[in-house]
């Protein structure tokens, strides 16, 4: 595959972004929420919709055979992609969520019990606070918070006084999807594996924006949705480690993650099909892999630069207009930035900027804890990926300064 190493060779494969939104050239910053999806993934969608379909390790016919290479094939991808150990610890969940829910359950009933300890961080998504407070109530374990401070960074010296052996497993995002802060994971995860306790990272921002090796993480778990990174909605991944998949019980039972089955017992198969009962999303998993494959074809230095280049300028766009309060500003940023500006609502400013051809993202973020940290109902939030441009950042805070205008 040739080597896409410019910004008009990327935007070149991405027809959604060719498009006109009330009459005007869109410009589409809410990749945190959802990405475009490139030509070579519509194109296998489109084949194995309307061809190449047929159920996965289930029969001997070709287009069940076609289809459980593609999907098998898809889980190689991944494997080498994240460079996990074997393809053993790669599982194909709906998304960050369903990744989230399987290691809030099946790790918790193999290993918490009453009085242990769970961390999560006030930052984060509720897709990785609500799992573990569901878990808490089942297993009667402690939920403790890991506290940011006002600029939206992990209060390190809190995890000290938080963490001892009581504690099973911490769950927190790698990149936050409201504050676009890279989090210092690695001086977490060697702090909690001190004292025995598991780790489990919300990467749905990071698989975007890192370039992420599981092996030198040495993180328990990772978890990430498909649709964040140029794939299909409803696809994801769970990484685990194979020692801790092996003593973690299925989550769901069905179909396909059985070794044998009798009317009053039953063995499981190992993972990763322990925890893929029933008939797998095949089409869309195919299709994430299909997503890595493209992703795999960019030059990193044009990537890196190119983040770096939207986030300075985003940055110095924002904050050239009047009022305007901007949350988590790190050195450790993302192209992710939420923003208020004094006397306009959030809602009201992402409508008026959508009849400008302008998507963005509006409201919670599906994150109340952090807004209540921020004393806020709501933020604007304009998330970047690399096929965006400096000169849609030129527009987009045209586009703001016009909206405030109108508002005030």
């Amino acid at each position: 595959m040739a080597t896409i190493e410019n910004i008009s060779q990327m935007r070149d494969k991405f027809p959604a972004l060719r498009q006109k939104v009330h009459g005007k050239d869109l410009i589409y910053f809410d990749n945190g929420a959802t990405a475009q999806k490139p030509d070579s993934v519509l194109s296998l969608l489109n084949e194995m919709n309307s061809g190449t379909n047929g159920n996965i390790h289930r029969a001997v016919h070709e287009l069940s055979a076609k289809c459980t290479s593609l999907y098998e094939s898809a889980r190689i991808t991944i494997k080498d992609f994240i460079n996990a150990h074997s393809t053993e610890e790669i599982i194909f969940t709906s998304g960050t969520t369903a990744s989230i829910n399987l290691v809030a359950n099946s790790f918790t009933t193999k290993f918490i019990a009453k009085g242990d300890t769970i961390i999560i961080c006030e930052a984060d998504h509720h897709s990785n606070i609500v799992p573990w407070q569901m878990a808490c109530e089942r297993s009667g374990a402690i939920l403790k918070i890991l506290p940011i401070d006002e600029n939206g960074e992990w209060m390190m010296d809190k995890l000290e006084s938080l963490i001892d052996e009581s504690v099973k497993i911490i769950s927190v995002a790698h990149i936050s999807n409201v504050l676009g802060i890279a989090n210092p994971v690695e001086k977490l995860i060697k702090i909690a594996h001190k004292v025995g306790a598991k780790v489990l990272l919300d990467g749905a921002q990071g698989i975007v924006h890192e370039n992420i090796d599981v092996k030198k993480l040495d993180c328990d778990f990772y978890a990430f949705s498909g649709h964040k990174l140029y794939g299909p909605t409803g696809t994801g991944v769970l990484y685990g480690k194979r020692e801790i998949l092996e003593d973690m019980g299925p989550w769901m039972g069905g179909g396909d993650m059985v070794e044998s089955v009798s009317l009053f017992k039953t063995s499981y198969a190992p993972p990763p099909l322990k925890f893929e009962a029933g008939t797998p999303n095949f089409i869309g998993a195919a299709a994430l892999g299909e997503a890595i494959n493209f992703v795999q074809q960019f030059d990193r230095e044009f990537i890196r630069d190119q983040e770096y280049a939207l986030t300075t300028s985003l940055l110095e766009g924002l904050k050239s207009i009047d009022g305007v309060k901007i949350y988590g500003e790190s050195k450790h940023k993302l192209p992710i930035y939420s923003f208020n500006i004094e006397g306009v609502h959030h809602s009201d400013l992402a409508m008026l900027l959508d009849k400008m051809g302008v998507a963005v993202r509006s409201g919670m973020m599906c994150c109340e804890p952090l807004m209540t940290r921020f004393h806020t109902t709501g933020m604007v939030r304009a998330s970047l990926l690399p096929y965006n441009t400096i000169e849609e950042i030129d527009l987009f805070i045209t586009a703001v300064q016009k909206a405030v205008k109108m508002l005030k």
